[in-house]
């Protein structure tokens, strides 16, 4: 079973930015640029600064991570700067992992960081065509709350987003 803990200084960060590579390149396929298809180890380790990141680890093998961040003060997504309203990004399992819960996992953690550091929302965004995501996130209690176009990408994103208890 693996474990979810905080990336720590140890870890590495190439090894990270590899992760991400493969479990985005299904959405890299589908003509979506998302960031983390093609990032450098530079940019992952910055889109990591500013929020708390979370790894999981099966026998020293990173499988899966999430970000996770207060709000922000400026973003090109308005949901994002909301009071109350934590952000989740950079998610990613293995693609050989995925569907054994290790995206649950991760979530359920960024939702605890979230409650534990007063905010009572959680949310994220993907590519409107990514349905396969949107019907996951769904089914774990996420609602599209709007739609968001990033700079610089060739599709639409769907804003979604779950109260969490306080």
């Amino acid at each position: 079973m693996p474990q979810v803990r905080l990336f720590t200084a140890s870890d590495s960060i190439n090894e990270l930015t590899g992760l991400l590579h493969r479990a985005y390149a299904r959405l890299g396929d589908m003509g979506l640029n998302y960031t983390a298809v093609d990032q450098s180890a530079e940019v992952t380790a910055q889109r990591i600064r500013g929020g708390t990141c979370y790894v999981a680890s099966l026998v020293d093998r990173l499988v899966g991570t999430i970000v996770v961040q207060p709000t922000y003060l400026q973003n090109a997504c308005e949901y994002f700067t909301r009071p109350g309203v934590a952000a989740a990004h950079q998610f990613a399992v293995e693609p050989d992992h995925q569907s054994l819960g290790i995206g649950r996992m991760l979530l359920a953690k960024a939702e605890s960081w979230a409650v534990e550091n007063g905010f009572h929302e959680l949310a994220m965004d993907t590519a409107e065509q990514a349905t396969h995501l949107i019907a996951l996130y769904a089914k774990l209690g996420y609602e599209q709350v709007g739609w968001v176009q990033w700079p610089g990408k060739v599709y639409r994103s769907v804003v979604l987003s779950k109260r969490l208890p306080s």
